[in-house]
């Protein structure tokens, strides 16, 4: 069952000629960005101001200030806020000539080029609260009041339109809800947040890092992330070999003619990095993997017998992200995707895509994603310039993918002109604890690469014919999954993911020994296990465990070496006992074995 989702034309506005969608909890976040900058603009006078559209769970504005604003100044900007609100200003709308705009906003180059980049057509209007008044389209709420519950909650740097040659401004960032219970749970979640941010908890735990000296954007891998990275490329790389894959290894590079061919260096020449001469020929780092897969199965004359071909890889590609961009894992500039193509008969198409929502399932289910929703990505027939290839090979595409999808029951949400140049895809959208929502999964089906690589395979009657391509990443980027993987579950990984999985507690020096036999006994069954041997008191050992989000901490005294047992604790703080050691590694080996 599908839905639609697409922007109309109705409760729209405007900040710099964009386009937003203006929900009413948008409209009122609208309302308040003004009642923030009219603040602002009390603050200083000589302020210069940019735009402020609404965003998910909040608003900004941006604006070029005579000095840097910081949190200490955030009390003061509210307080102006609420006695804004209270006077209960209407939000008055006013349409004027271009001329007009262009002389009330004189003082105000960045209101003034906004006016220039309007086409001769549009309507101008501005919107007046209090002694406040802004170029904007609408709408907004009935007066100041109506702008519900408000926060101011930081400050960033941000370039006019997006660009960084251009000036450098300060963008301020609030949020409002429409009653001080859900402000109050917005700020909950934030702090929640914070906890659970991939970064810290990265940083905390020793999962990776990255460093000047190598680069932004490029991150290492620390043994422990690593640990966790590995288990995850072990258990997608058995279960695509159980499902018919066969895995290839293709380089880093390849000559720039092929993304020529396959139109990336056309389409997404603005994140590829500059080509490299080597030879007196030209090579790129590789953006994706497709081409190189594509090159793999023209290797062979394919017989219809022998489809569908699915050729998989763990590869790294390097995208050019800008520096202001990058992220910890969640944005970074060489990654690795848990990438396949699948080469087949467009009769096998619906089928196959099938299988590949099946696969995704599969790893979701492994690593504790519950609550995730289905999005396809169709082309814009009223836009086609942006897209290769006519109606009759995105109506087949776009059918392939609704087909698998009803095929199976799955509820959907259909995008309109959110498809990639060369076909519709479907994002598996993951939301976590918090409610936000992620692509964590991207699969496209693909008809034009075959053309445009020429790709072939003898029909039945000797024909030779044309393949579909599905391309599919359940994973996604290792780098991105992991950072969602890390903020889902705030570092408690489940038991098969954990790097250390238990940790053996010495009540005291006299019992190092035995709790090096209890390591040496539980690694025997392929448990990854430390011994915390330091000269630490037990419970400070415990807190430290904890902390690390270890599942399983076993203590040993003198009475658990006699009994060949463990004091087992788990580390929500549960205690369960002393236990022989047999019982001990079937619980971790039970957790372990059902990916729970």
């Amino acid at each position: 069952m599908s839905t639609q989702v697409e922007l109309g034309a109705e409760n729209q506005a405007y900040h710099g000629g964009e386009m937003v969608e203006m929900s009413p909890l948008d409209r009122m976040r609208h309302s308040a960005a003004h009642i923030m900058a009219a603040a602002v603009l009390e603050m200083f006078p000589d302020a210069r101001f940019a735009y402020g559209p609404p965003i998910e769970n909040g608003y900004y504005y941006d604006f070029e200030l005579p000095r840097s604003l910081t949190p200490d100044d955030f009390a003061e900007i509210e307080e102006r806020m609420a006695r804004l609100v209270k006077t209960d200003e209407p939000f008055v709308r006013e349409e004027l000539s271009r001329e007009k705009a262009l002389e009330l906003f004189a003082d105000q180059p960045y209101k003034v080029e906004t006016i220039h980049d309007l086409p001769e057509s549009a309507t101008i209007s501005t919107y007046q609260v209090g002694q406040f008044t802004d170029l904007c389209r609408g709408p907004h709420v009935p007066t100041s009041s109506g702008v519900g519950q408000f926060k101011l909650l930081s400050v960033a740097a941000a370039y006019w339109k997006g660009d960084e040659k251009r000036p450098q401004l300060q963008r301020l960032y609030a949020t409002a809800w429409p009653t001080a219970q859900e402000l109050e749970d917005y700020l909950w979640r934030l702090e929640e947040a914070k906890k659970r941010d991939h970064r810290r908890i990265g940083r905390d735990q020793g999962l990776f890092m990255t460093s000047e000296q190598v680069g932004g954007g490029l991150v290492i891998w620390l043994p422990k992330g690593a640990m966790i990275r590995r288990e995850l490329e072990n258990f997608i790389v058995r279960a695509e070999e159980r499902a018919g894959y066969q895995h290839v290894y293709s380089p880093h590079i390849a000559k720039i003619d092929l993304y020529k061919t396959s139109g990336h260096w056309q389409h997404y020449r603005d994140s590829m990095y500059s080509p490299i001469k080597i030879d007196e020929e030209e090579y790129i780092l590789r953006p994706m993997n497709c081409p190189h897969h594509i090159i793999a199965y023209k290797h062979d004359l394919h017989s219809y017998r022998e489809l569908p071909l699915r050729l998989a890889e763990l590869g790294t590609v390097y995208r050019y992200e800008k520096s202001g961009e990058l992220t910890g894992m969640s944005r970074v500039r060489g990654f690795t995707i848990n990438d396949a193509h699948i080469f087949c008969r467009p009769d096998q198409l619906r089928d196959e895509f099938v299988r590949v929502v099946e696969l995704i399932q599969e790893l979701y289910q492994a690593v504790g994603f519950r609550d995730y929703a289905y999005r396809v990505s169709l082309r814009d027939p009223a836009d086609t310039e942006k897209y290769v290839g006519g109606d009759e090979m995105w109506t087949i595409a776009e059918d392939a993918i609704r087909d698998a999808l009803d095929s199976i029951d799955a509820e959907y949400v259909e995008a309109v002109g959110e498809a990639a140049f060369y076909g519709p895809k479907l994002d598996i959208m993951v939301r976590d604890v918090l409610g936000r929502e992620f692509a964590a999964s991207t699969n496209q089906v693909d008809l034009y690469l075959p053309e445009r690589f020429e790709l072939e395979y003898v029909d039945a009657d000797g024909s030779r014919q044309r393949p579909a391509m599905i391309h599919r990443a359940p994973i996604g980027s290792l780098e991105r999954f992991f950072a969602f993987l890390t903020e889902q579950h705030a570092g408690a990984f489940p038991v098969w993911l954990s790097p250390v999985q238990a940790v053996v507690i010495p009540i005291a020096d006299r019992h190092a020994e035995y709790a090096e036999t209890v390591a040496a006994t539980l690694r025997a069954e392929n448990i990854r296990v430390d011994v915390d041997g330091r000269s630490e008191r037990m419970q400070h050992k415990i807190r430290d465990a904890q902390m690390q989000k270890t599942p399983y901490m076993l203590v040993v005294g003198d009475r658990e070496a006699e009994a060949r047992a463990a004091a087992v604790r788990l580390r929500d703080g549960t205690d369960l006992k002393a236990q022989p050691l047999a019982e001990v590694i079937r619980l971790i080996g039970a957790d372990i074995g059902e990916h729970r």
